[in-house]
């Protein structure tokens, strides 16, 4: 930030000289404290998440190189150029002029050599002796303070310091001033958030200890905004005095409290002191302060094995804050870090699925579906009883083992998963990659399907006459199964590209209807939008016999386990009422089943669930309450995958089997259970 500051001031004092340096430093601090502020109280500090972790190291190593660059010239006593050129100028220069440094080098250069010496006895000792690192760690810090003094008759001292707060007044902030650094605005902000929020983010994460960012940007703020009234400049957080800190043992705030007293006794006491500080080792100071911000070589290689794409970025960074200027740097880094992340949601790719069926195996022994091990091998009557099934990629794109052939769910129903969301910017490329897909691994329904012959589209040109259709073997299109496991939100536009393509798709199909499945839908405002757009329910036939087409398979859970007193209870009432049934059976006063079907779709949904606890599935009955995990007017909402793909086979079965028949008896348990759920009310959801 002190590099940024002194850039601004510099530029300010090349075009209006008449204003002094210390004004344009305590405006831009009012400004920039004020906007950061007005960030956090809105609770809007998550937006320093968009500034990647490739940006923050490539800003903290141009940022420690360029700083380390300007400081050679004082430590050698070269003069004659400026220091604040861009980077590579200035490396220039100093070769140019190498051979005119002064003793000021010997100097500077020997109290680098004692700084880095120090600092690795100082490390060799806390490694081998543990239990003395606190004592070992503190002196560290003293010894920059020392390196300070250890230069005689240097040929360059420091400035001349006034005691006390000679600039305290109120800032001078007017249209003109502001002009003149309003470009600088942007990235003196994002200097301020990256290095406070990256250093607080860095400690909380070593010291178990969570932030909150919007309450660090009031922090920030708040601190700039008050600092220019005593003739402050722009202030944020220090990752070296941090990082100092955090060694020598520091676990509150109050340190800050000691830290300004000491400086407060510094400015009031030790201002002479400070001219015979030599420019030379001052230099030597901050080149060993920053040398540590700049990132190692392991860390780097350690950016390339997970994600060789932020590598360049980092160096994109590096190099342009090199050869242009800190702010370019900052605004590279940032700018293409948000290009790849809209790359990846721009071009995201689905993938389609396949059944592969697995088994857990602990050592030697098998685990069952319930979690026991089987010491026995798999029965040959039963191998199903400790499978399970998975859905891989069919080009094992997520690294799964290659010898794997993951099976096709069945003939025309494909399972598709989304990868990154479903939103408006993908949501073309998601559905056009499907499509193209389905086309060329099915076929047609009926190539002579179109009402008239100038429906047909001009590009498709349609079987030949007395011709046998090509790709008679490929299956019809029967079923689509969208895997929404990464998707939390839809909007309008997604929704619109998926009713277009279901209407497409309709249309190849025809006569047929395509039916789509969702599964793992794990957001309700997601749900609620699909369910608006007409998806979740079977789409009716020409012929409008969806519920004879139709077989329903819905997920149930038991509630409260087989031994809590709900059950109990639960069990109780229902022996009552199957008692109840008995008699009025033989009394011969039982209504027909055709009342009874009327009855139940009048009533609630207890009815239906008392259905499934009585079926033949639990046994004519189960000592814990069964419930259904999704809404019984969606049933083609699905848990899992699983659930989803029972449903869509089922449901193509039946289809097949209506087409053979060509009539649905009224008596049959499917049509039955679907008049009931149709007429139940539109908001009943039973859920776990």
């Amino acid at each position: 930030m002190s590099t940024i500051t002194g850039n601004v001031v510099n530029k300010a004092q090349d075009t209006n000289p008449e204003i002094p340096a210390h004004v344009i430093a305590s405006a831009l601090a009012i400004i920039a404290g004020a906007i950061i502020c007005f960030i956090g109280l809105v609770r809007m500090g998550r937006i320093v998440d968009f500034i990647s972790l490739a940006a923050i190291s490539a800003f903290m190593t141009g940022s420690a190189i360029n700083i380390s660059v300007g400081q050679v010239p004082a430590l050698m006593g070269i003069t004659g150029f400026s220091n604040r050129e861009a980077t590579y100028k200035v490396v220039i220069n100093i070769l140019k002029h190498l051979g005119r440094s002064k003793r000021d080098a010997a100097m500077g250069l020997t109290a680098l050599f004692f700084l880095y010496l120090v600092r690795s006895l100082c490390n060799f000792g806390a490694r081998r002796m543990p239990h003395l690192g606190w004592s070992i760690v503190t002196i560290a810090p003293k010894k920059r303070a020392n390196s300070l003094f250890l230069a005689r008759y240097p040929e360059t001292y420091g400035a001349d310091f006034s005691q006390g707060f000679k600039n305290a007044a109120v800032p001078t902030i007017d249209t003109n001033i502001i002009k003149i650094f309003a470009s600088e605005i942007p990235a003196s902000i994002i200097v301020l958030l990256i290095e406070h929020i990256a250093i607080a983010k860095s400690f909380g994460r070593v010291n178990n200890y969570t932030i909150d960012p919007s309450q660090e940007m009031v922090a920030i703020g708040v601190t700039n905004l008050l600092g220019p009234f005593l003739g402050a400049y722009p202030a944020t957080g220090s990752f070296s005095r941090t990082a100092i800190k955090s060694k020598a043992g520091v676990r509150t705030p109050f340190a800050g409290v000691i830290t300004a007293v000491v400086v407060l006794l510094a400015i009031y006491a030790l201002p002479a002191v400070f001219f015979y500080i030599p420019n030379s080792v001052l230099s030597a100071v901050i080149i060993h302060a920053v040398g540590d911000l700049i990132t190692p070589p392991n860390i780097v290689y350690q950016f390339w094995r997970v994600n060789p794409i932020e590598v360049i970025i980092f160096f994109a960074g590096v190099f342009v804050t090199i050869f242009s200027s800190i702010e370019n740097g900052i605004y590279t880094t940032i700018c293409v870090s948000v290009a790849v992340l809209l790359f990846r949601v721009l071009f995201a790719k689905g993938r389609f699925v396949g059944k592969v069926k697995v088994h857990s195996v602990v050592g030697d022994h098998i685990v069952d579906g319930d979690g026991k091990f089987r010491d026995k091998p798999l029965d040959p009557q039963d191998p199903d009883k400790a499978a399970r099934n998975i859905f891989l990629p069919f080009e094992h794109g997520d690294g799964s083992n290659p010898q794997i052939q993951p099976q096709s769910p069945y003939p025309g129903i494909f399972i598709y998963r989304f990868s990154e969301g479903y939103n408006y910017p993908n949501a073309n490329h998601y559905l056009d990659h499907m499509v193209a897909t389905i086309f060329k691994q099915t076929r047609r329904t009926n190539a002579h399907s179109y009402p008239r012959l100038g429906d047909r589209p001009w590009n498709d040109p349609g079987p030949s006459r007395g011709r046998i259709e090509e790709h008679s073997d490929k299956p019809t299109l029967k079923a689509i199964i969208l895997d929404f496991s990464s998707v939390n939100n839809v909007d309008i536009t997604s929704v619109q590209h998926l009713i277009d393509v279901r209407n497409q798709l309709d249309r190849y199909a025809s006569p047929d209807k395509v039916d789509w499945h969702l599964a793992c839908i794990n957001n309700r405002w997601t749900k609620r939008a699909l369910a608006s757009a007409g998806f979740g329910f079977p789409t009716p036939a020409n012929d409008g016999n969806v519920m004879e087409r139709w077989k329903p398979i819905f997920s149930v859970a038991e509630l409260g386990g087989q031994n809590s007193a709900a059950a109990a209870a639960e069990y109780r009432e229902n022996a009552r009422e199957l008692k109840r049934q008995r008699t009025k059976d033989a009394e011969g006063r039982r209504p027909s089943k055709d009342s009874n079907t009327v009855e139940s779709a009048s009533s609630d949904s207890n009815d239906f669930v008392q259905n499934i606890a009585d079926s033949k599935a639990y046994g004519g009955g189960v000592s814990s309450r069964v419930v259904v995990v999704h809404g019984l007017n969606r049933p083609l909402f699905h848990i899992d995958l699983t659930s989803a793909l029972q449903s869509a086979i089922a449901n193509a079965e039946r289809r097949g089997e209506y087409e053979a028949k060509g009539v649905v008896d009224d008596d049959d348990d499917d049509y039955l259970l679907f008049r009931l759920i149709t007429n139940l009310p539109t908001y009943l959801i039973v859920v776990t």
